[in-house]
């Protein structure tokens, strides 16, 4: 880890004296600093070190960010000075007309994702992120899934190969991060998922967070608490929720989330499909079985894991009733947001 950045230091003190525009200093920023950037990726790596080392490394890697911010605010100072005294010089006709430049915004689906992330990480949640090409091991058999389970069956599944496939949730992480660490944990897992599904509720390309605590003594009270309290920050304080029994072959007890259709307000309409709700998230108590492939002892450990699509709770955050809307670069739909 060390090396890695030294690394970053090295290619940084290359390329930030030799950038000559403000675009470049921005790219900059982005490739080192922005949300998958270097060094950002680098610190999401943090939470699979042990605890000494995660403290050093820590101190380094946040040092070297203020490193980077510093010597690109200096530079973008010594650009915009040039450019102040190529107007004093003439070299510029301040006469021609500006150009309108066209202020885009966050879309809505990552304004929503953001959103989530935070309301977890003020719960004491880490994030952490996994492969969307996956192998079927973590996507289905480590989870209790084995390949002669029914409950295939209700994941229509894009194969690569025999044992390569798209991932279809984002649980695969929960093993990843298993294997590696000892509880306790508390992670959520953002990303990606797909599976062969089309229509005003779903896509084959849509986005998840799965979110998972192991630690000793964990009820089923505890994942209650923790998913109430994030509908109530999220949706609000009045809106209805209820636990419904369900069932998924990694979690037992295993139950879904409904909240009251802020579309219709309860009377049924297409989203819904006339129930008055609508499901948001799967939820339920990590299953023994689980915890034997990541060689967690069931007698001294539990815990619970839940997931939900970003794109669900969109619609209902915002009053969407067809899940295209999103996919579609209507600037009519996205000037909304």
């Amino acid at each position: 880890m060390k090396s890695r950045l030294q690394e970053i230091k090295n290619k940084a003190e290359s390329e930030i004296p030799s950038a000559k525009t403000e675009d470049e200093i921005s790219d900059i920023r982005i490739k080192y600093l922005g949300r998958k950037g270097t060094l950002t990726l680098l610190l999401k790596d943090l939470s699979s070190l042990p605890p000494d080392e995660r403290k050093e490394i820590g101190k380094s890697s946040n040092e070297l960010k203020n490193w980077i911010e510093d010597n690109l605010n200096q530079k973008q100072k010594e650009i915009k000075g040039k450019g102040v005294e190529g107007l004093k010089k003439g070299f510029f006709d301040i006469t021609l007309h500006g150009k309108q430049t066209v202020i885009g915004n966050i879309h809505p689906l990552t304004k929503v994702l953001n959103e989530v992330i935070d309301i977890f990480i003020g719960m004491g949640f880490t994030v952490a992120e996994g492969p969307e090409i996956e192998l079927d091991y973590y996507n289905f058999e480590a989870l209790n899934i084995p390949k002669d389970h029914p409950a295939r069956d209700m994941q229509d599944t894009f194969y690569i190969t025999d044992d390569v496939i798209l991932r279809t949730h984002t649980s695969p992480v929960q093993i990843r991060i298993m294997e590696k660490c000892s509880p306790p944990l508390k992670i959520i897992a953002p990303g990606k998922v797909y599976r062969c599904d089309a229509d005003v509720t779903h896509s084959p390309m849509f986005h998840q967070i799965e979110g998972f605590m192991v630690d000793r003594d964990i009820t089923f009270g505890d994942l209650k608490g923790i998913l109430e309290l994030f509908v109530h920050q999220f949706f609000g304080k009045d809106i209805d929720l209820r636990f419904r029994p369900s069932f998924f072959p990694f979690t037992e007890p295993s139950a879904e989330v409904d909240i009251r259709c802020v579309i219709c307000k309860g009377s049924g309409c297409r989203v819904c499909k006339g129930t008055g709700w609508l499901e948001i998230l799967g939820s339920g108590m990590i299953d023994p079985a689980v915890f034997s492939y990541v060689k967690y002892n069931p007698e001294e450990w539990t815990g619970f894991a839940f997931g939900m699509g970003i794109e669900r709770i969109a619609m209902l955050k915002y009053g969407v009733d067809d899940i295209r809307l999103f996919y579609e670069n209507d600037l009519r739909f996205l000037k909304q947001f």
